[in-house]
C-alpha cells in the first residue's frame, strides 16, 4: 500500500513539459524509441495532443500511445510487494528487487519497442497483440522471477 500511494502521489506532481506525461512514461516512450530506430526503423515520438500520453510513430505511421499504465511502474510495485512478502534478509531480498527491476525494466522495453514493430507489420493483428501476447511477456516474466524467489525462500534459514 505504501508503494501504491507514493506512485499515486507520484503521478499527481506536476511535472514540465519536457516530461510529458510524467517523467518515467516519458523516459520509457524514449527508449523505447532508441529501441526501434536500433532495430532499423524510423521511429519518432511526440506529446498526443489529446491525452496524457506519448505517441510512438514507426515510419511516420501513428502506431501506439504510451501510457502511464504502460510504464511498467505498477507492475514493479507489484512485483516489490509480492518480494517483501517472502523476506529474506536486507541484502538478499534488496539485490533480488534490484536485478529483478532492471529486467522488467527492459524487457518492458522490449516489449513496446517490439509491439510497435509488429503493430506496424501486422496491424490486423492489434487486439491479439496488445492484449494477449504482450501483457503476457511481461506479467510472465514476473511471475518466473517470483517463483525463482520463493524457491529461494524455501532454502532460506529463517
Amino acid at each position: 500500500m505504501i508503494l501504491s500511494f507514493a506512485y499515486s502521489f507520484y503521478l499527481n506532481f506536476e511535472f514540465s513539459n519536457a516530461f510529458y506525461p510524467d517523467y518515467v512514461t516519458h523516459k520509457v516512450a524514449n527508449q523505447s524509441k532508441w529501441l526501434v530506430n536500433a532495430i532499423g526503423y524510423n521511429c519518432t515520438t511526440e506529446p498526443h495532443p489529446d491525452e496524457a500520453s506519448v505517441k510512438l510513430m514507426v515510419e511516420n505511421n501513428f502506431v501506439v500511445r504510451v501510457v502511464e499504465g504502460c510504464n511498467g511502474v505498477s507492475v514493479l510495485v507489484l512485483f516489490t510487494a509480492f518480494v517483501f512478502s517472502f523476506f529474506q534478509g536486507w541484502k538478499r531480498t534488496l539485490l533480488f528487487l534490484v536485478m529483478g527491476g532492471i529486467l522488467i525494466y527492459i524487457i518492458n522495453i522490449v516489449r513496446i519497442a517490439i509491439i510497435s514493430i509488429a503493430l506496424y507489420e501486422t496491424p490486423q493483428y492489434t487486439k491479439v497483440l496488445h492484449d494477449i501476447v504482450f501483457p503476457g511477456a511481461i506479467y510472465g516474466t514476473v511471475v518466473i522471477l517470483w517463483l525463482i524467489w520463493v524457491n529461494g525462500f524455501k532454502k532460506y534459514k529463517v
